[in-house]
């Protein structure tokens, strides 16, 4: 049923379909995952998927090429998977759904020796304006609790752009294939998918798409602070207590 509502808003509105989705997920999130392959098989059995592109594959992997009976390790070893921090359990799904409907899936992300050269490049301090640079710092220091050492706020921030603009050159080059229509569905973390930060703000301010070609969708409520099309609803994992980690990792003194 969720599916279908999703056709309807992007395929059956008096609006032009988007030609670019991006699910903003939270990776701990089974059923975040789940929804979005169910968006995979509906959009693809409707003609009306290009490629995935995901956050958790490298750039420069693909499944282009793949015939559609291919095996789960196959799509693995085409996308250089590896389950550190990407569990194939959850994203499996999401990549086979394309797989099979001969949807090719694309690494967006970046690799790790690009991400450790980003982190000391501070040419990407002024790749976004002031403004946007302190949101980022803001939701990563968030996002680690308070407890992030002052001094890796600017590296952190830096691989940040770097990732989200490695994603949306992606999407970007998917875009221009004229070898199949239909659109783009980009998975990828929320923060990367918010319009006011992420992806989508890349693919704008470098004119590769206007905001209306772009569809955000974000799971959960709105007191996230972030900028989406659509929230929603998913059921709730409970996992560990991300913040004690973290207090281990970064003892305050």
């Amino acid at each position: 049923m969720r599916c279908s509502l999703f056709l309807a808003a992007v395929l059956m509105t008096g609006c032009a379909s988007p030609q670019l989705t991006v699910f903003g997920e939270r990776h701990d999130q089974v059923d975040q995952q789940r929804q979005v392959a169910g968006v995979v098989a509906d959009l693809a059995a409707h003609g009306a998927l290009r490629a995935v592109v995901l956050e958790m594959a490298d750039r420069g992997t693909s499944t282009a090429g793949l015939p559609p009976d291919a095996g789960d390790d196959t799509a693995r070893k085409a996308l250089a998977w590896t389950d550190s921090g990407w569990p194939w359990v959850q994203y499996g799904p999401v990549v086979m759904a394309a797989v099979r409907a001969g949807v090719p899936v694309w690494g967006g992300n970046l690799p790790r020796p690009a991400m450790r050269a980003a982190m000391d490049d501070t040419s990407l301090d002024t790749a976004v304006p002031p403004d946007l640079a302190d949101r980022l710092t803001a939701a990563i220091r968030a996002g680690h609790c308070g407890l992030l050492p002052e001094g890796m706020a600017p590296g952190m921030r830096r691989i940040q752009v770097a990732r989200d603009r490695s994603m949306a050159e992606v999407v970007g080059e998917r875009l221009a294939d004229p070898a199949r229509p239909g659109q783009v569905l980009l998975l990828t973390g929320a923060q990367h998918a918010s319009r006011d930060r992420g992806v989508p703000w890349h693919l704008v301010a470098g004119d590769v798409l206007p905001a209306r070609a772009i569809r955000v969708v974000l799971f959960g409520g709105e007191d996230d602070g972030l900028q989406g099309d659509e929230r929603r609803a998913a059921e709730v994992t409970p996992g560990p207590d991300r913040c004690e980690a973290l207090r281990k990792a970064f003892p305050k003194g």
